[in-house]
Formats: structure tokens, sequence, C-alpha cells
């Protein structure tokens, strides 16, 4: 199988810089929360070198993205003592919810700069080659924050849709589904070995289609 460095080379700073949203937006929040355990250990922070894990935001993303293997890749996860929280349930859901709303941010802010790069690619003659590697990253950037946005809102433990689903379940069922939670790795990496987000990448294409429509017409028109 061949490797594509020159797509690592394009979708690697893209992912990196998404995931290093999602972490920073769960510190600040959790900071916001009234927990400063985050901020206390420098998480707070833009630097990707606070947030990243070497396998899983490097090693296991360059071979997935340069393979085109199934790509799963994770940053540090954010420690928070959910205890210091002014409200519990509602500090957990906001901390949860915000690396999410990152990438949201961060897939719009995409989509507007790849119209922006169409528009300016319009009043050039002969475009530029570079012009033409931005507006891919950039669709690259649409493409993995929308990834990141699915991803982390499935119900699978530790992924942030579990702890969102968990207060809104009944009592009794929100403990059942606590004591899933030692096994929600394993739950993901075996739908990941068997294909079995390939469902996603329907919703995922289908916002991503549509997030890039304007600057797709502009470029058409």
């Amino acid at each position: 199988m061949d490797f594509d460095l020159q797509r690592v080379l394009l979708a690697l700073p893209v992912l990196l810089l998404s995931l290093t949203a999602h972490e920073f937006a769960h510190a600040w929040v959790a900071l916001k929360q009234g927990d400063d355990t985050a901020y206390m250990l420098g998480r707070v922070t833009l630097d990707p070198r606070a947030h990243l894990d070497p396998i899983g935001s490097l090693l296991f993303p360059i071979m997935a993205i340069g393979s085109g293997l199934p790509l799963l890749g994770w940053a540090k996860p954010v420690p928070t003592n959910p205890r210091k929280y002014r409200n519990y349930t509602r500090g957990d859901i906001l901390v949860s919810l915000a690396g999410v709303a990152a990438n949201l941010v961060l897939a719009l802010l995409f989509a507007l700069l790849a119209l922006l790069v169409v528009l300016l690619a319009r009043g050039v003659a002969n475009p530029p080659q570079a012009l033409e590697t931005l507006l891919l990253m950039i669709q690259m950037g649409v493409a993995a924050n929308v990834a990141l946005i699915f991803f982390n809102l499935l119900p699978i433990p530790p992924l942030d849709g579990s702890h969102v689903l968990y207060h809104l379940l009944p009592p009794d069922l929100a403990a059942s589904y606590r004591r899933l939670y030692p096994y929600g790795m394993l739950i993901l990496w075996g739908l990941v070995l068997t294909g079995g987000f390939r469902w996603l990448l329907v919703p995922i294409s289908a916002v991503v289609r549509l997030l890039l429509w304007p600057a797709a017409r502009m470029l058409v028109a």
C-alpha cells in the first residue's frame, strides 16, 4: 500500500488544530464552571503541546491518513473535577459539549475561508497552485471538524455524548449506563476495527457538502 505523504502534510495540521481547539474548549469551560483542575495543569491554552498525545494525535493519524486506514485519533483528555462545578449537572453538560461547540465554530470558519479563497481565485487570471492546495487543506479542515462533532456526540463512554446522555436518563437507567464506562474504549476499538462507524460517513459527507456548497457553487458559476 502506497503512503501518501502529501495528504498527511495537508490533513495533519488541520486535525491537530481541531483536536487542540476541542480540548482547549473543555478546559476553558470547566474553569468558567468553577473547576480549575485543567487550568492548574496548563491546559487552558491553545498551545498544541499541552494537549496532543504522541500516539493518538500523531502516530495513529499519520498512519491512517497516509495509508487510507480507518482513523481514530485523540488528544490527551482534559482532567476535570465535577465536584468543583457550581452546578454539577449543568457544568458537566456544558463542559462535555464545549469541545464539539469549538469544532462547530472551526467548521464554519473553514467553510467561510473556503468561500473567500474561491472568490480570491476568481479574481486571478491564472490562480497559483498554492491556492488550490490551500483550498484542499481548508476542505479537509471542514471534514475533520464535522467528523469530530459526530464522533464525539456518540453516546459511547468516554465520548462527550455519553456524559450528556447520562444526565438525561432516569436515575436507575443512568446508574446502569454508568456501568458501561469501563468498557467504552473496548467498544470504540471494536467498532473501528470492524467498520462499525461506516454509517457515520453518510451524515458527515452530507454536512460537509452543505457547508462547502456556497464555495462550490461560486467555483462553477
